[in-house]
């Protein structure tokens, strides 16, 4: 054993109290969970070689998103976008559209700032040390281990929450996985297990297995294949595994949406500014409730449940105060939304009620960030979430009257 290994193997249980295994146990243990995975792997677009792009653009999608969803996204975004000279000389628009719908749009904004990077400081070419790695927009440590085990063939560990389920229930881990710092344990446990000749496969079986069998819900441990070495199995504890806290509700936010539509059949859309949530996207107008409820006694989250014809309309007026000096527009609206929808960030709660409305004449000039756009022209702008929900309430209302 190498002065390093043993330095490692100290560190994991004294720092971080874990019992580690005697070598020959790791050895059966890697040669175990390889085999199965050499058996029971998956079939995946980005799993066909090793070339680093593909997995640096499969893993960013792949975050909060499963891989049935990713895969048609992968494949239509490698298409347009084959290299990392195509990313990096990407126009916003076009890479946005092709991201439409996986959310964290920050992600693939991040991945074009790296693919700049690549191409100006490691001529075109993902660096290879996980040192330089990390140092790319958006890459993080699970991100870089990814990339380093599985490009080339580099034994980091690639943790993500899989990875920590799994091994919470193999050695009885009670860090809480939800806790950034409990990263490091989990890391240095993965460095102390993790196949030196297959560290890419090794990875992947862990991901593979905490996704299949070792999942947070329905778990059976008596179908793993690694259940002789699972001591929550052994030890009847593994209800216990992983320990999770809750994460902190969303904070809602309250907006009115209005849908406007003119004598062309065309609808009024908005492009949000160039940073904060959801930039440089287009919407259709959103307003913050507080503005519209000024003057009223109703509370935010109440305007869909009006019914009084008096609080109606001085709710409509003021609608039409600030649609008039937000965008210059005039409509006539329907006295009551048709709608609410209700869309989640990671840390906000979007409630919007949705109104609709046709305005005839267009005579002051919109502003700049504001088009008129027919639904054939759609494609061509990039929707978020919130957007793409309003437009499907409208369709599937007004489809019915």
């Amino acid at each position: 054993m190498t002065d390093k290994k043993l330095m490692d193997e100290k560190e994991t249980k004294e720092v971080y109290g874990i019992k580690m295994w005697p070598q020959e146990k790791i050895e059966r243990f890697r040669a175990t969970l390889l085999s199965w995975y050499d058996i029971e792997k998956r079939t995946l677009p980005w799993r066909l070689n090793n070339d680093p792009y593909r997995i640096w653009v499969s893993e960013i999608m792949l975050q909060q998103t499963r891989v049935d969803t990713v895969i048609p996204y992968y494949l239509n975004f490698m298409k347009q976008f084959p290299t990392i000279k195509a990313l990096s000389e990407a126009e916003e628009d076009r890479l946005l559209k092709a991201w439409e719908g996986l959310g964290y749009y920050s992600r693939v904004r991040n991945m074009q700032k790296a693919a700049i990077q690549i191409m100006e400081d490691y001529e075109g070419e993902m660096p290879r040390d996980p040192k330089e790695i990390i140092k790319l927009s958006g890459i993080g440590p699970y991100t870089a281990g990814a990339i380093a085990s599985m490009a080339f063939g580099l034994p980091e560990p690639a943790v993500d929450g899989n990875v920590m389920r799994v091994l919470s229930r193999l050695f009885e881990i009670d860090a809480d996985i939800a806790k950034p710092a409990s990263r490091k344990l989990f890391e240095a446990v993965m460095r102390e297990i993790i196949d030196p000749y297959k560290p890419g496969d090794f990875n992947q079986a862990f991901m593979d297995l905490g996704s299949s069998i070792c999942t947070p819900k329905n778990y059976h441990p008596e179908m793993s294949p690694i259940k002789e070495f699972n001591a929550s199995y052994l030890n009847g504890t593994w209800q216990k595994y992983p320990v999770k806290s809750r994460k902190k509700k969303a904070v809602p936010v309250y907006y009115t949406g209005v849908i406007i539509k003119n004598e062309k059949d065309e609808f009024l859309l908005e492009k949000r500014p160039a940073n904060g949530l959801l930039a440089n996207m287009w919407l259709f107008p959103l307003l913050e409730e507080n503005l519209i409820l000024d003057g009223t006694d109703l509370v935010q989250g109440q305007i869909q449940k009006i019914e009084s014809e008096e609080l109606q309309d001085q709710v409509l007026q003021q609608l039409l105060i600030q649609l008039d000096e937000t965008y210059g527009a005039k409509p006539i609206l329907m006295k009551k939304p048709f709608a609410e929808v209700v869309h989640i960030f990671s840390h906000l709660k979007w409630f919007i009620t949705v109104y609709y409305g046709q305005i005839s004449s267009e005579d002051r000039p919109l502003p700049e960030n504001c088009h008129w756009v027919s639904p054939e022209q759609f494609e061509k702008y990039t929707f978020p979430g919130p957007q793409t929900k309003m437009w499907q309430s409208y369709l599937s209302h007004f489809k019915k009257i």
